[in-house]
């Protein structure tokens, strides 16, 4: 009795045993999306499905003030190489960034206003 409790409690403790096929990893820490480093071709996604499939999500404020980012809106993909020089497409798939515009601020990321003045583009917070 006393041989297969210890043989039983070998066995659990087994250090023989192999490795598992995947390595254990850490859970990721959720970091906030930098505004200042999103530039080139965007897909501003309005459906609330597909909300999970986005990057993040943008607030468009009515005043210039409160903004995070001021975007102009480039012509061609070419000359959208900097922060806040966004060249909108058509289709999610060929966008370099899929942002969620929402009604509500306080579930934004972050916030924009559009400008037609090419060198006021960029960053508010002075990064």
């Amino acid at each position: 009795m006393l041989t297969s409790l210890l043989l039983s409690g070998f066995l659990t403790l087994n250090p023989f045993q192999p490795a598992p096929a995947v390595p254990f990893t850490a859970a990721t820490v959720a970091t906030s999306v930098e505004p200042c480093r999103i530039y080139g071709s965007i897909f501003l996604e309005k459906d609330p499905r597909r909300r999970g499939q986005s990057f993040a999500t943008v607030y468009v404020e009515p005043e210039e003030a409160f903004a995070d980012v001021l975007v102009y809106e480039e012509s061609n993909k070419l000359f959208a190489d900097k922060t806040g020089f966004w060249y909108f497409t058509g289709a999610r798939d060929f966008a370099d960034y899929v942002l969620f515009v929402t009604d509500n601020r306080a579930l934004a990321d972050f916030s924009i206003q559009y400008t037609k003045i090419r060198s006021y583009a960029g960053c508010r917070n002075g990064k």
